[in-house]
């Protein structure tokens, strides 16, 4: 069993803190985006369209700005947390398996494919 220093774990405990505040400032960034993208339509079309007057009520108009703003954050956070957990486990790997180009022998297209 390999034992870990201490300055190794918080060197990963700060990469972590800060991977994690830029996912939340990505996902707060795309949330504001979303809610003023749907909450322009929204309203506009409560104002405008005599069905959905009569049919969607403020709760309404919140519920539907509020969960495109959630979804926007979660998604575009988890985005950032993989992508940045690739590149650092990319980072981390050892040299012969950062080589992902294929050295193949034979010939690269079947026939039908030639020119």
């Amino acid at each position: 069993m390999s034992t870990v220093s201490r300055a190794s774990l918080e060197q990963k405990l700060a990469l972590a803190k800060r991977c994690s505040r830029e996912a939340t400032l990505a996902g707060a960034k795309a949330a504001a985006v979303a809610t003023i993208a749907s909450a322009i339509p929204t309203i506009a079309s409560v104002r405008m369209l005599p069905w959905a007057k009569a049919n969607i009520n403020p709760t309404g108009q919140a519920l539907i700005i509020s969960t495109v703003a959630g979804m926007a954050y979660f998604i575009a956070a988890d985005k950032k947390i993989l992508s940045l957990a690739r590149r650092h486990s990319y980072e981390d790997a050892p040299e012969h398996l950062k080589n992902t180009s294929f050295q193949g022998a034979g010939r690269p297209h079947p026939a039908f494919f030639r020119p």
